[in-house]
């Protein structure tokens, strides 16, 4: 025996060994002898027992039944139970047992075999045997001294150890979200390194605050005697399994806490793999027997034609009336009725120019004062998510109830030029520990994080991050300490830094737990870049400031933009000086919308370089350029400025019509219909413009009913045009995305007006013109004539002769037109096939520029970050949770349904890489159950003083506290009684999420979840039909749209193509072959530009469904202008109907669609924002190259096979008009020969005595009949 004796003036110390004997029926120690001297500042007082080595005590009356009630195991009966512990003892084990079930306790089983072993150690009736007394102590309590056990050996059987140890492991604290109740019984270890002898060892360790003296537990391998003092038996009892109830009759534990409690739950069905066919990808099978099929339907159709076309006689002459049909007769009619009509308006519009100007100009100016009105979205909510969609339903009823998501305002910090280095634990081994952690660097972000201060001229005062701060706990008087702000120096509430914390643990700091706001600090958002909950081994600090989401009307949502205004030039300014450790990314709930404003201004110059240069190319193309004397006479930079204000005009028309009825414009519409409309415009204007300038006056004409003629020809193309697309953008406007729908109301007026400001102030602009020019009048300078006159032929310019000579003869080959038809429908083909593979979705990134900090945040964000965005799984009201079922059908603890809400929530964190959610929901549910139970003394009443049977606060003692709030259940399963919950939400978290498609499977998936949820609950008696759980998180309402995008394109466009063939058809008369050539070319043109996205990476999204419905109305330009024109050719074969509309009609396609747009898109490639390289330039490219080579390739080579035949009403008219017209020659000629036989003196001119011509001069000639 070693004594050591301790001198001291309180009292004094004595280690010793127990000579009691270690037999049954004995204890070692009995009854309390005070307060451990060696310890201080622990949660509860540390009282130990007496060293007393005497007979186990029969128990009777009170102490019977507390011993029943604390120790239930040892119940023999009152008259049989004998026990080591008096009446004061049991009282100091069940307050040291309350702390600990306080987390145990959501696990019966758990808490049963956790209490049965300290039960063992200090009260059992066979103490001597489990227990060796190795430490002792005199102990001076209340003038008495008596010797005190300060340490013992407890031994414990191995499988009763270890099936303790597995029945408590998986026992959660909801309120960690997800967190283990094992990592804070196991000290540093943690939940992932502890085992049952580490957890033993915590229990027994007097420094964890909790246990009163030293306990050395020694887990025994049954059967192993080694080292075993003469008749000690390890304590090997039956320990419960967590799915077994407990002796008093408490349920088995939840599938939360106890994974033998989980039902059989099947797996996810896999992921439903790519569309296969005979073992390849099946779009890829599908294209090319469509290709084979389309090719070898087409070297059909060759055959037959060559064979019927060798056989048939082939007629000539003039056809007779009873060869022309019904439609023929209607298609004339149709044609000759349009065009007497715009004849009729040209003439009167051109011969009143500056009237018609004028009240142009007033219609014009009427319609734009709207724009005082207009209202420019820039709400991402409001721009792509419908008022009445699903997720903005969803997320006005959770802002209703919970208020708008926080303003999140972040840095992630890293310090890439720092070594990390190893520490090697005694513990733990070597241990990684990053170069970021360092107390230096924790110093330098604790700093960081407490610089922003400012003026605010809303409050008239500096102003601080208290002031806009997210205060949970204290929202409405919040201090500094009081604002949710996430980092690490949160985990020693910001004050570590005063204490030398180099090794220590913080209960050796005495801090709490929490963050200084009251909340935990979740390691996942404080720290990033570790790997297996290695948060040494943290690459990055995360910093988070949450503000209250102030509605924009609210005053503090200005100080709340300003502070983060503040915080974004304090965090740019620390990250420029030299003398910082960190590099970095940063944002503020600001910085989209700023960046995007941003990007939008700085483009601005661009989009007004590209409007420039297409106005540039419009003056110089339209004009003649028959000689350098007359350059500026045949110039027509007024006619394409003109042209430009037009197109200006019935925008602004547009805008100002919608913004007088409230409907809200966007930069979208800012940049795209302006486009839109110069393109249609610029195509109207040059098939105009190059009709003139092609035309000849005929003889007694006038200028005005010369341009009344002259769109009178061509108007009735133009209206075909203007009307397709417009009809195509009204009927686009049925969307749902209100961006879609906005633009297309936009556009489709912006399209008419334009065709209306076309067919008047361009015409009465064209015949002030064509006066300027008739008169030899220079353009900008009208007073000054030039002496050369203008050329008697009409100007046909270069591209006609061109395409006539050369372009549409080789087009048309016999050999050129089969590989045309070849290529073109590979092309269709693999488009289909690169269709079905086209990404969905718009990345954030995109909507940046690429000089935007966001890049590099976004990057972080993705690199650093260990989970995703919060999900709350929101209940709406109807459900009965005042039922016990109710409630079991939500919580999670024992008792609840294993496919609860919060249960169903578990199961799927099983799955992350399907269900994409990661960490289970955080249950108040739950939180309140435990804090109700009676075993864990949280949930009190004063029983004492003058609020006696109210509510005691945890501050208060428990002395005048003593009752429960609710009386212990037979089966601990505890559940309130309330009269009325109101809607309720459970926060879960994603899987980190990077792309539009992982946060649209996201959604999906969590609906999915929340469904199933839904029809579980409904279940429960008492509960509403239309009760329903749905998830919610701040980018449902963005990526709802991917959902439904696809369908929602398909149909947009549908309805874009209906009135492209309807408008076709009766504007041609009925010509249905002409209307299906006409739609199936832009269908190819629109499945080729999806196609070429997915070969570019341009994703399909509302921006790019934009521009495709766009695309439709591009097409018309391309397309039905030639068409019409092949039909109205009275040439004979089709082929040399199709030269003839090529080398007419697509010249001037070409010169007013193809080289108007492309000049000025690709300006756009210099553009800095993403968005418009990608979905302005790149998307609009393609649509425009697509387009032309549809259009002048495609288009005139399958009209040349398969367009109608001529059409024989017209030709009719035009052989008797050629008949006519020979006859009315001949007469002319007899007149001529007469007139020629006779002299006239002086300088008199022979002239044809029946044309009014004008010479080179610009002034009429008149004719001698005229003299006459």
């Amino acid at each position: 025996v070693c004594n050591l004796l301790v001198q001291s003036p309180f009292y004094c110390c004595k280690l010793s060994l127990s000579e009691a004997q270690h037999e049954p029926g004995y204890c070692v120690f009995y009854d309390e002898c005070g307060r451990n001297p060696l310890l201080n500042n622990t949660l509860i007082d540390p009282i130990v027992p007496c060293l007393n080595y005497t007979r186990a005590k029969l128990v009777t009356g009170d102490h019977y039944k507390i011993l029943k009630q604390v120790c239930p195991m040892f119940d023999q009966g009152e008259s049989s139970t004998y026990a080591c512990c008096t009446i004061k003892q049991l009282g100091s084990l069940e307050k040291s047992l309350t702390l600990s079930k306080a987390v145990l306790v959501r696990c019966p089983s758990c808490a049963y075999n956790f209490a049965h072993l300290h039960c063992i150690n200090t009260c059992s009736p066979n103490q001597s045997q489990t227990v060796k007394v190795t430490r002792v102590m005199n102990v001076t309590e209340q003038n008495r001294t008596r010797e005190a056990v300060l340490g013992y050996q407890a031994f414990i059987g191995k499988t009763f150890a270890d099936t303790s140890f597995q029945s408590c492991k998986n026992v959660r604290i909801p309120a960690t979200i997800g967190g283990y109740a094992i990592a804070t019984m196991c000290g540093r270890y943690g939940s992932k390194l502890c085992t049952p002898q580490r957890w033993y060892d915590f229990q027994g360790d007097s420094s964890n605050g909790l246990a009163p003296l030293d306990i050395d537990f020694k887990i025994i391998q049954e059967g192993d005697t080694t080292g075993l003092p003469e008749g000690v038996i390890p304590y090997n009892g039956v320990a419960l399994m967590c799915n077994e109830t407990t002796p008093t009759g408490g349920d088995v534990c939840s599938c939360q806490d106890c994974q033998e409690s989980c039902p059989s739950v099947l797996p996810p069905s896999p992921v439903a793999g790519p569309f296969t066919l005979l073992g390849t990808n099946g779009y890829l099978v599908i294209s090319i027997i469509l290709l084979i099929l389309l090719i070898l339907s087409f070297v059909l159709y060759l055959s037959v034609s060559w064979w019927v076309a060798s056989q048939k006689n082939k007629k000539k002459g003039i056809h007779r009336g009873k060869e022309v049909t019904c439609a023929e007769t209607n298609s004339l009619a149709a044609q000759a009725y349009l065009s007497s009509q715009f004849r009729i308006w040209g003439t009167i519009m051109a011969s009143y120019p500056l009237t018609v100007l004028l009240l142009s100009l007033i219609v014009v100016a009427v319609l734009s004062v709207g724009l005082k009105d207009i209202k420019l979205t820039t709400d991402p909510v409001e721009l792509w998510s419908a008022p009445n969609s699903r997720a903005r339903q969803e997320k006005e009823f959770h802002d209703t109830y919970f208020d708008p998501f926080y303003r999140t305002n972040q840095v992630i910090l890293t310090a890439p030029g720092r070594k990390s280095h190893i520490y090697d634990s005694l513990l733990f081994g070597p241990q990684n520990f990053s170069g970021i952690m360092s107390k230096e660097l924790i110093i330098e972000l604790l700093e960081l994080q407490t610089r922003i201060q400012f003026w605010s001229d809303d409050l008239n005062r500096t102003a601080s991050l208290k002031d806009v701060c997210f205060a949970p706990l204290n929202p409405n008087n919040p201090s500094l300490t009081d604002c949710a702000v996430n980092s690490l120096p949160q985990y020693f509430q910001n004050t570590f830094i005063k204490k030398n914390c180099n090794q220590h643990h913080i209960t050796d700091l005495g801090m709490s737990c929490m963050a200084d706001y009251g909340a935990p600090v979740f390691p996942f958002l404080a720290v990033g870049g570790y790997e297996d909950d290695a948060f040494s081994s943290a690459e990055a600090f995360i910093l988070t400031f949450s503000l209250n989401n102030y509605a924009r009307s609210d005053p503090k949502f200005k100080v709340a933009m300003q502070w983060e205004k503040e915080f974004l030039k304090i965090v740019q300014e620390y990250q420029k000086d030299p003398k910082n450790s960190f590099t970095f990314a940063y944002m503020a709930e600001r910085s989209l919308e700023d960046e995007i404003n941003r990007t939008t201004a700085e483009d601005i110059p661009i989009f007004m370089i590209s409007y420039a240069v297409i106005f540039v190319y419009i003056a110089v193309a339209l004009g003649e350029h028959s000689s350098w004397k007359r350059l500026l006479v045949d110039s027509k930079f007024l006619v394409g400025l003109g042209g430009i204000l037009v197109v200006a005009c019935s925008v602004l028309a547009s805008m100002g019509f919608y913004s007088w009825i409230g409907i809200p414009s966007s930069l979208v519409i800012l940049q795209v219909v302006p486009f839109l409309v110069l393109a249609v415009g610029a195509d109207n204007i040059f098939i105009f413009v190059l009709e003139y300038q092609r035309d000849v006056r005929r003889p007694h004409e006038t200028r005005e009913e010369q341009i009344g003629r002259v769109l009178g020809n061509v108007a009735p193309s133009m209206l075909l045009c203007s009307l397709s697309e417009s009809v195509c953008f009204f009927l686009g406007a049925l969307s749902t995305m209100p961006a879609v729908k906005s633009f297309a109301l936009y556009a489709a007026l912006a399209v008419l007006m334009d065709f209306a400001l076309q067919m008047t102030a361009f015409v009465a602009l064209l015949s002030l013109d064509a006066r300027r020019q008739d008169n030899n009048r220079c353009e900008l300078l009208c007073c000054i004539k030039v002496s050369k006159q203008r050329p008697k032929k009409p100007n046909k310019g270069f591209l006609m002769p061109f395409m006539k000579k050369y372009y549409a003869p080789v087009l048309l080959h016999r050999y050129t037109r089969i590989i045309v038809i070849v290529v073109f429908i590979f092309m269709f083909c693999g488009a289909l096939f690169l269709m079905m593979n086209v990404k969905v979705g718009l990345d954030q990134e995109l909507a940046m520029p690429q000089d935007s900090y966001m890049l590099t945040y976004f990057q972080y964000l993705n690199k650093y970050f260990e989970v995703g965005v919060p999900v709350y799984f929101v209940t709406k009201k109807g459900f009965n949770f005042t039922s016990v079922e109710g409630m079991n059908a939500v919580c999670s603890s024992v008792g609840c349904d294993q496919f609860s809400l919060t249960q169903k929530i578990q199961y799927a964190t099983n799955y992350p890489e399907r269900s994409y959610v990661a960490i289970p929901a955080n249950s108040w549910v739950d939180d309140f159950i435990d804090w109700l139970n009676p075993q864990s003394k949280c949930c009190r009443l004063y029983t004492n003083g003058p609020n006696v049977g109210h509510f005691c606060p945890a501050n208060e003692s428990g002395l005048i506290c003593a009752k429960r709030c609710l009386a212990r259940p037979d089966n601990d399963t505890v559940r309130p009684t309330v009269a009325q919950f109101n809607p309720s939400r459970f926060m879960a978290y994603h899987t980190p999420l990077t792309n539009s498609q992982e946060f649209t499977a996201a959604l999906k998936m969590a609906r999915e979840l929340a469904d199933k949820i839904t029809q579980g609950m409904r279940l429960v008696p008492g509960t509403s039909p239309d009760f329903e759980v749905f998830p919610y998180t701040i980018t449902y309402v963005f990526y709802e749209q991917y959902l439904t995008i696809v369908n929602e394109g398909l149909f947009n466009i549908s309805l874009c193509l209906l009135p492209t063939f309807v408008v076709c058809c009766l504007l041609l008369g009925l010509d249905l072959r002409s209307g299906l050539l006409n739609l199936l070319t832009i269908v190819m043109i629109v499945v080729d530009t999806v196609g070429v996205m997915t070969l570019w990476s341009i994703d399909y999204n509302a921006v790019a469904l934009i521009n495709l419905v766009t695309a439709v109305g591009i097409s018309v330009e391309f397309v039905s202008h030639m068409t019409r024109s092949f039909a109205l050719s009275t040439k004979p074969t089709r082929v040399e109907r199709a030269i003839e509309a090529t080398a007419k009609m697509g010249s001037a396609v070409f010169a007013g669609v193809a080289m108007t747009n492309l000049p000025g898109i690709i300006v756009l490639a210099f553009a800095k924002a993403q968005l418009i390289q990608i979905f302005f330039f790149r998307l609009n490219l393609v649509i425009t190259l697509l387009g032309m080579a549809h259009g002048l390739i495609f288009l005139p080579v399958v009209l040349s096979y398969f367009g109608p035949g001529v059409n024989k009403a017209v030709l009719l008219q035009f052989q008797q008009e050629k008949e006519k017209d020979r006859e009315k020659a001949e007469t002319n000629s007899h007149t001529r020969q007469v007139y020629d036989n006779i002299s006239y003196e002086g300088n008199e001119i022979k002239q044809d005595p029946y044309s009014n011509t004008v010479d080179e001069s610009g002034s009429k000639t008149v004719g001698k009949t005229d003299r006459l």
